[in-house]
């Protein structure tokens, strides 16, 4: 097949992909779907002689920041304040090199998210059990050690199996343990490895063929990234059935990868480390905050998780 038809191929298939992927939602931008937003401008026509002659209405790429992702935050998945009320449980178990997850809860507050965190120790199944039911969304850090008993993992595989959404995070080898242990009994996946990452990673593809790096195109995960920071030295995803790329590190290995099957979501992800180190790089506080929006999961839930009523935020 020419190189012309091919480009002119997967084109087309990336435009019918973008309007199947981006559902309209009250609680999401105009950007929701979109790698690289739009604007539509106004434009002068001339004759000519240089003379207006009439306007018309095209489409250029809105501003970027200096990683190259879409400038502001009228162009992250969800509009600013949206989940206000909104609480995210988090078994913050990896504490190492300061990481006190101040940063993530900042970003998150953007969208009207509050977080409730159990340091370094899990709770009793009977203490999470009652905190999940106020909860919407669960996030996981794991370290090196398994804090999770079956109980626990029984109360989380509920919460799940209910819709609300589960971020697991690990890093590379050993601090992966309790996050192997939930990710296998959640959506059949796991982790393991050091790969050496500290790479700004863009695009997929879009040719099949290619080799496999970069962050997965028109997903509403990836709503305003053309560049997103892999993270330190990372765990490969060893993904299970129905289980989905979205991040490829620099070295080919699978970083991040999501469930979205039967009103259930969850992400699996080898490199917490970019919930702290290097965060102003490319696309993490966007990133953070796409995925909670996402695992908010408003295409099941609707007005029990977030506003109906919002405002699109003002151009930064």
């Amino acid at each position: 097949m020419p190189h012309a038809l091919q480009r002119a191929l997967f084109a087309l298939i990336a435009t019918a992909t973008l309007v199947a992927a981006a559902p309209a939602r009250a609680q999401y931008t105009g950007s929701a779907g979109m790698n690289a937003p739009m604007a539509r401008v106004q434009e002068a026509v001339r004759d000519d002689e240089g003379r207006v002659i009439g306007q018309h209405v095209v489409e250029k790429p809105v501003p970027k920041d200096h990683y190259g992702n879409a400038q502001g935050n009228q162009h992250d998945l969800a509009i600013d304040g949206a989940f206000e009320g909104q609480t995210i449980a988090v078994l913050h178990f990896y504490t190492q090199e300061d990481f006190d997850f101040h940063l993530p809860k900042a970003a998150l507050k953007e969208k009207g998210f509050s977080v409730y965190r159990w340091v370094n120790e899990a709770p009793s199944p009977k203490e999470l059990a009652a905190a999940l039911e106020k909860s919407n969304q669960l996030w996981l850090i794991s370290d090196e050690r398994q804090h999770l008993t079956p109980a626990h993992v029984a109360v989380i595989k509920k919460f799940f199996d209910a819709g609300h959404g589960v971020y697991i995070w690990g890093d590379n080898e050993p601090f992966y343990s309790d996050a192997n242990v939930l990710a296998e009994a959640l959506i059949g996946s796991s982790m393991a490895g050091n790969v050496p990452g500290g790479v700004t990673v863009g695009l997929q593809p879009l040719d099949p063929a290619a080799e496999r790096v970069g962050v997965a195109r028109r997903h509403l995960l990836t709503t305003g990234l053309e560049y997103l920071f892999e993270g330190v030295t990372i765990a490969t995803i060893a993904p299970g059935p129905g289980v989905k790329p979205l991040v490829y590190g620099s070295a080919g290995n699978l970083v991040t990868a999501y469930y979205d099957q039967d009103g259930k979501r969850a992400i699996v992800d080898g490199g917490f480390t970019r919930l702290y180190v290097s965060w102003d790089t490319a696309g993490t506080g966007r990133y953070v905050k796409n995925a909670a929006a996402w695992l908010a999961n408003v295409e099941r839930f609707g007005a029990q998780v977030a506003k109906i009523t919002t405002t699109q935020p003002k151009a930064q």
